[in-house]
């Protein structure tokens, strides 16, 4: 009976709009619930923070049965024009959402309004970017290299977190971003012979599996084509000469400083927002007063300029 009148209070279509009241403690949670199944769309959550973000979140997850899914596309947790960026695992919780919204029919997406006010990279772009290893394919531990740098990835010694990879002889391991776990590859001459699951901890293979999926390592790529749009983008935007800035020199030299995702739209000659990657059926709610918290958040950006921008564009 209560999944029925939730499914009639929704909105049927795009032009309407419909609130809800009085839905007081875990109430919200249990009426989201209902409707995130009572339809064949998915719901965007909109909400102030992403201390109510992951409230909703749990208390979603508690009335919700294991087959409906729940994601949170979470904040960078960095101030505006921070000079140091994202952990890795949170860049990999945000490609893993972004690359799942192209399919997905019901569940629920929740996303604090000030993430959502920061620009995306073109839809398009995961799929462009992303390489699939398959057990008998050719190997080239070169070009896996090369590659792999270019979407971002790092070279380290022992693969411990997100965005790693190692290649010793004829063995690489990597933690692809959207992995629970990093994987190891084991080469026959020029081929895979073998890919396995690891821990990174013991350093010990549990599993094998026939291919992996590796989506880029950042939100942006450095190749040479992108890196000279930003740089022509760079100089477009800024006044002085570029060479002065530490940032403009790592990017040119094919490096990721700290703080770099606050230049994203350099890189590409269009941006998206989380809309362009949501299906078009997609149910909109907003909750609570989440259009005052985008507010705030653009007051908090333009002080944070004012104080600090000069001296991010030319350290």
């Amino acid at each position: 009976m209560f999944s029925t009148l939730i499914k009639q209070a929704l909105p049927k279509n795009a032009q309407d709009v419909i609130q809800w009241g009085q839905l007081h403690g875990s109430a919200t949670g249990l009426a989201l619930v209902n409707a995130a199944q009572a339809v064949q769309q998915p719901l965007l959550i909109i909400t102030t923070d992403m201390v109510q973000a992951n409230e909703l979140y749990h208390a979603l997850r508690f009335y919700a049965d294991s087959t409906l899914p729940i994601s949170i596309f979470p904040d960078w947790e960095t101030l505006p024009y921070d000079t140091f960026s994202p952990h890795e695992d949170i860049i990999s919780k945000r490609l893993t959402t972004l690359a799942s919204l192209g399919t997905l029919q019901q569940g629920v997406i929740i996303a604090p309004i000030t993430t959502l006010m920061h620009p995306l990279m073109p839809a398009d772009y995961l799929s462009a970017h992303s390489l699939y290893i398959k057990q008998g394919e050719k190997f080239s531990p070169e070009n896996i290299r090369r590659s792999l740098t270019q979407v971002g990835y790092h070279a380290v010694q022992q693969v411990m977190h997100h965005g790693e990879f190692a290649i010793r002889g004829s063995m690489m391991d990597i933690f692809p971003m959207g992995s629970d776990t990093p994987y190891r590859i084991d080469l026959f001459d020029d081929e895979i012979e073998t890919i396995r699951i690891f821990d990174p901890e013991t350093q010990r293979s549990i599993e094998k599996i026939n291919e992996i999926k590796l989506l880029p390592g950042k939100e942006f790529p450095l190749t040479d084509k992108s890196i000279e749009l930003f740089r022509e983008n760079w100089r477009a935007a800024f006044t002085g000469s570029p060479t002065d800035s530490p940032i403009y020199e790592s990017v040119t030299k094919g490096l990721s400083p700290n703080g770099i995702e606050y230049y994203l739209p350099l890189f590409y000659e269009e941006t998206a927002t989380l809309f362009d990657y949501l299906p078009k059926q997609a149910i909109i709610v907003h909750h609570q007063d989440d259009y005052q918290a985008g507010i705030d958040f653009w007051q908090e950006v333009e002080t944070r300029y004012d104080q600090y921008g000069h001296d991010v564009i030319r350290p």
